[in-house]
């Protein structure tokens, strides 16, 4: 099984990116790129009119000429029934609402990992697996296994020593800090000591949700590291 994939971000260097990351996941070919809701539409088309099939988005919620929602909805109406997974930084409860009402069946937050990325991916792959090996009249419990393909076994687990309570304590705090929190200002906020906060910092920076910035203080010297939000 072939997944052909229709890569829909209006950044060049971020559609390049997810391009890159869909060659490298086995069973994924890259169908083509899109910048905007008029260029996928062209594509999809142009793809159908060739005979050939786009069979997933990976779909931007925010684009240049529309939001991804609307795009999704004048696909549909055009015929093109090509699963979605939404890739982007669209966080807001109502969009993700609204995503699942209109069959996006899997939503990826911006900024990931590859490896997150490549387990959605998975994710996906199982799902068409048991869809296409299943008989035509399915019962209850091929319905539950198939659903159940697109839900991960658990979440990934975290360093040995780090709880996730904390975890989400640290990152409740970041992202309450428009300015970011050094690992003192961290480790204030949660009541942890100043070398375990900036643990659990390093950890969102290396996985993507934070990021490092210089924090200089104005009296010389070396500066301290802030840890901010993305």
């Amino acid at each position: 099984m072939t997944v052909r994939v229709l890569v829909v971000e209006d950044e060049v260097r971020v559609a390049d990116a997810h391009a890159s990351y869909v060659e490298r996941v086995p069973g994924f070919v890259v169908a083509g790129i899109a910048h905007s809701a008029a260029e996928t539409m062209r594509v999809l088309d142009a793809e159908r009119e060739r005979g050939h099939r786009v069979d997933l988005l990976l779909l931007d919620m925010n684009l240049p000429d529309g939001h991804g929602l609307g795009l999704l909805t004048g696909a549909r109406a055009a015929g093109h029934l090509c699963d979605v997974i939404a890739v982007t930084a669209a966080r807001d409860t109502d969009v993700v609402r609204h995503a699942v009402a209109q069959g996006v069946v899997l939503y990826l937050l911006k900024p990931f990992t590859f490896a997150t990325f490549r387990a959605k991916l998975e994710q996906y792959a199982a799902y068409r697996q048991h869809l296409e090996s299943s008989p035509r009249e399915v019962v209850q419990d091929e319905v539950d296994q198939l659903l159940g393909s697109l839900r991960p076994a658990g979440a990934a687990p975290l360093p040995k020593g780090m709880s996730a309570e904390t975890l989400r304590e640290v990152t409740a705090a970041v992202r309450a800090a428009d300015d970011g929190l050094s690992a003192s200002e961290a480790a204030a906020a949660v009541g942890i000591s100043r070398v375990t906060a900036r643990r659990y910092l390093e950890h969102l920076a290396s996985t993507g949700l934070a990021e490092r910035q210089p924090r200089y203080s104005g009296t010389g010297g070396r500066p301290e590291v802030a840890y901010r939000w993305r």
